[in-house]
């Protein structure tokens, strides 16, 4: 053996000793080494840079459940570092994450550190100026799924409103979107605007919440003017990469496979389909009494987050989609039409009404135009094809505002 071919061997060896979960390919004309790709790090996992922003300040957090940093919830991080917490904000589904979605969220006070929460669901849904006396910044730290009904983003547009009118800084500690990794849907009207829809973007917008704060302050879409907001963005993160929650954002949505169909079946909200609310498989299986020629069958009943789910008690036939792969689901980049398209026409055949007669379908589609389509039997390309338009268009905003 040569002495070059000697000291070639010898540095491999080294570098398999050193790293045992790296991967050395050897060839007569390089030497490469696979290195592990870094671990996705939310904003919240940032505490010394969280420190450095908020130090000295007097301090409002709008969080839940989901507002984690590293090991302990970002409320016992701040406190334990002797940070100025002078209240919490609750969004939907409350400071701890149970409530059902829509239930009222209630005042209060957190039982383990003292602190008054005041709920931001229900008749208010902005922070008043009695609420944010003494406060000279809000942290906002929520994880978002990244759909347009989803409405922690409209909470975070009352808050960035509140900030902007009571002059107070505020900072957004981001996340990684699930559903970040493509752009599609209706464009919501401004006629529909509610708090399921409250900005003219795409169901599944393809941003992350920083990203999206960012978009509201720079659009104008505030009735104020822009708030003073700064984002703690993530690190080793983009839109492309697959990210498994490590809490529940929801208590409905109690895994990536639920995250990734929510904004395909969401829109079953204003029909009088289950999507498996009062079961264990919340959004990831579809189903009605009246459709009895398919085989799979479950039965809602109350539950923690369901206290009265849609056809509570009653055995509802239908689909399954819990055993899709989340790699399946991650690479469909799209809404998935057939399954509403389906069920209508189950509906239909029997002489049933699918859409609930209160037209919530039509805040969650942003419009009455999907509703339409679908009474008139249009196909999922004929759908498609009427919202494509308005899709490039938001791509062009979108990309102002655009981190990763």
């Amino acid at each position: 053996m040569s002495f070059y071919n000697m000291y070639m061997s010898l540095i491999v060896c080294f570098f398999l000793a050193c790293d045992s979960t790296s991967q050395v390919q050897v060839s007569t004309t390089s030497k490469i080494m696979e290195i592990p790709e870094a671990k996705i790090i939310p904003a919240g996992d940032r505490q010394q840079d969280i420190l450095s922003l908020i130090k000295g300040r007097s301090v409002a957090c709008v969080v839940n459940q989901t507002s984690r940093s590293k090991d302990q919830h970002l409320i016992d991080f701040l406190l334990e570092h002797k940070v100025d917490v002078k209240v919490i904000f609750a969004p939907e589904h409350g400071f701890r994450g149970k409530k059902d979605a829509g239930a009222q969220i209630v005042n209060g006070v957190d039982s383990k550190t003292g602190l008054s929460i005041i709920s931001l669901y229900g008749n208010k849904k902005k922070p008043d100026a009695d609420d944010l006396v003494g406060i000279d910044l809000i942290l906002f730290d929520i994880q978002d799924v990244g759909a347009r009904f989803y409405t922690y983003i409209s909470s975070m547009h009352y808050v960035m409103e509140a900030a902007s009118e009571q002059g107070i800084a505020m900072v957004v500690l981001d996340r990684p979107n699930p559903n970040a990794h493509y752009v599609d849907g209706p464009i919501l009207k401004s006629e529909w605007k509610s708090f399921v829809g409250m900005h003219p973007v795409p169901v599944v917008y393809g941003m992350t919440i920083g990203e999206y704060a960012l978009m509201i302050n720079g659009e104008s879409w505030l009735s104020s003017a822009p708030c003073d907001l700064k984002v703690l963005r993530c690190l080793n993160y983009d839109h492309t990469k697959i990210y498994n929650l490590p809490v529940k954002p929801s208590p409905n949505l109690p895994n990536l496979q639920s995250i990734l169909l929510y904004p395909s079946l969401c829109f079953f909200e204003g029909t009088n389909v289950s999507v498996g609310r009062g079961t264990d498989k919340q959004f990831q299986i579809i189903g009605s009494p009246i459709a009895t020629s398919k085989s799979y069958k479950f039965t809602p009943i109350p539950s923690e987050g369901a206290k009265y789910p849609k056809h509570q008690d009653q055995v509802c036939h239908g689909d399954n989609l819990s055993n899709i792969s989340v790699e399946t689901l991650h690479q469909e980049k799209r809404i998935n039409l057939s399954y509403l398209l389906e069920y209508a026409n189950i509906y239909e055949h029997q002489g049933k009404d699918f859409f609930l007669e209160n037209k919530f379908f039509d805040k969650l589609a942003g419009s009455d135009r999907l509703r339409n389509q679908i009474m008139e039997g249009r196909s999922e390309k004929e759908i498609r094809a009427s919202w494509a338009s308005d899709i490039e268009a938001f791509l062009q905003v979108r990309a102002k505002y655009l981190l990763y």
